[in-house]
């Protein structure tokens, strides 16, 4: 018989946050080349690739991984400095305060909460209260291992006290789902707060 779902798994950047991949390609726009460009060094540019597993793992700071990555992106033609560039990656991102509520009121009705977020620069969670969202804080780099990699949900679900299969994910890529789909762990792919409220409202009990 399956169980419950009772708990949420919940990303920071992109769900909590206004989507990364729109900041990433706004800061590629200021470069006046590609707006791609970043994320396709990130996606595509296996040096970058290496890097960005290296720091999302806690294995280098974000200083070591801005001036690798001011060096590929210089490699491709872009005339950035490296001091302070995950920053102005990031600088387009504003928190949705209707997660906000949304998480809030899952709190609210019984249901324990976990950020499960990898670690990306420097003043990623500044203006945030973490532990006023979630009862649980996952950060990739304090743990050595980044989503999504079955182990990182498991932590969560360990430090919640809950079994994956009682637990939904929350995530706007679905590469991070699927990696908690391996150990049972619910899906809901975010594209807005309306859209994941609507998604749980009736099994976890609040409003729509």
């Amino acid at each position: 018989m399956e169980k419950t779902r009772t708990a949420v798994l919940v990303d920071f950047g992109g769900v909590i946050t206004s989507s990364v991949l729109q900041a990433f390609t706004d800061f590629g726009a200021s470069l006046g080349g590609d707006p791609r460009l970043p994320l396709e060094l990130l996606s595509r540019d296996q040096p970058s690739r290496a890097l960005l597993s290296d720091h999302e793992c806690g294995r280098i700071d974000a200083e070591a991984f801005e001036r690798g990555f001011a060096q590929r992106l210089r490699a491709h033609g872009a005339d950035v400095q490296a001091e302070g560039l995950t920053a102005r990656m990031q600088a387009g991102m504003s928190i949705d305060r209707d997660m906000l509520a949304l998480l809030g009121d899952l709190r609210a009705a019984g249901h324990p909460v976990a950020l499960v977020s990898n670690s990306f620069g420097t003043g990623t969670y500044e203006g945030v209260d973490l532990a006023s969202l979630a009862d649980v804080v996952v950060i990739s780099a304090m743990v050595g291992i980044r989503k999504p990699s079955r182990r990182i949900y498991a932590i969560a679900c360990e430090r919640l006290c809950v079994d994956p299969e009682e637990a939904v994910m929350i995530d706007d890529l679905q590469q991070n789902l699927d990696g908690a789909a391996r150990i049972g762990i619910g899906g809901v792919l975010h594209t807005s707060a309306a859209d994941t409220r609507r998604r749980l409202a009736e099994s976890f009990g609040i409003g729509a």
